[in-house]
């Protein structure tokens, strides 16, 4: 059972213009607001699709980013060290103070990393609903296959890059990301999407089991939780079938409706590859049998948490 206490706005969660301009923006269209979270090696901008397409379904859209996030890949690519130091509590807080701004509660989606911030959110009570697309595994998710060590290798074969921000060639993306696509298509995706990423979330992730404090931790029983999709690709090598469904059995002693399902033939990069609408649809219709659809009634925001101890201690730096 988790002890894990409320999360508490980090000291470094600034909002920027952008995302209050979104949050005003579905305060103002009384709509059921759904907030993307994405992953490593992306930017907000990789949810443009979805978002386009859930406000279509009649929902509002948001899509935070990490603190420090650049606008656009191009300055992103420009500017790589903004990434380094980043961690999971961070986003998680930062997210959240996000999300306290709404006067709905909320949908959540994410991905990778961002499924595993997703879940975290939904356990502090944040979520309405969620849905976390191969979401990286937390504290008591205990298989890891060999196919996440290869793919999470370019970080964690160096312990100095647990402060560095770490970026992925071409050969590395395709395996870890884009090895269910063409050629063609990997390289569009890789002229198209990622950036560099922090190399903290991957060894806090890696040492969760070890660290009764860390950040990478789910209180899974909350009862406010809300209903929970895990979406896993079947071909995906970062977070393959056996990481996702430990995630699940883990979330089934929520009493909140929780489940899995797995897309056939997909890989990591399912939320942003030519078949990312399978997914969207997957997790639409997942909302609306869960009464999260855009015409549900509307539910209260969660009040802003008080003053309060940190989630978790910060997970220590492995040996250099």
């Amino acid at each position: 059972m988790s002890t894990t206490p409320p999360a508490t706005p980090a000291a470094t969660s600034v909002i920027t213009a952008t995302e209050r301009a979104q949050v005003e923006a579905a305060n103002a269209s009384g709509r059921q607001p759904v907030v993307f979270v994405h992953g490593l090696w992306l930017l907000p901008s990789s949810w443009d699709a979805w978002r386009e397409h859930f406000e279509s379904l009649g929902y509002a859209t948001l899509a935070p980013g990490w603190p420090d996030d650049p606008e656009t890949v191009e300055e992103a690519r420009a500017h790589p060290e903004v990434f380094a130091g980043k961690t999971v509590g961070q986003v998680t807080d930062h997210v959240a103070d996000v999300i306290r701004l709404l006067d709905r509660e909320p949908v959540v989606i994410g991905h990778s990393f961002g499924g595993l911030i997703t879940q975290k959110l939904a356990g502090q009570g944040l979520a309405r609903a969620s849905v976390a697309v191969d979401p990286a595994p937390f504290r008591g998710v205990l298989p890891l296959p060999v196919s996440a060590l290869r793919a999470s290798s370019p970080v964690l074969t160096n312990p100095a890059n647990y402060n560095r921000h770490v970026s992925l060639t071409f050969d590395q993306y395709r395996y870890a990301f884009a090895n269910a696509v063409s050629a063609e298509e990997a390289a569009d995706l890789y002229r198209t999407y990622p950036v560099a990423a922090p190399g903290r979330p991957l060894f806090q992730a890696a040492t969760a089991n070890l660290n009764p404090r860390t950040e990478a931790s789910v209180d899974t029983d909350n009862p406010d939780r809300g209903p929970l999709l895990v979406i896993s690709g079947e071909k995906d090598h970062i977070v393959p079938w056996a990481i996702a469904h430990a995630s699940y059995k883990r979330q089934l002693k929520n009493p909140a409706p929780t489940e899995i399902i797995e897309i056939p033939g997909r890989g990591h990069s399912l939320v942003v590859d030519s078949g990312w609408r399978e997914v969207a649809d997957a997790a639409a219709a997942f909302l609306a049998r869960h009464g999260a659809g855009p015409d549900a009634a509307p539910e209260a925001a969660p009040e802003a948490a008080p003053d309060a101890a940190p989630d978790a201690a910060p997970d220590a730096a492995p040996d250099a």
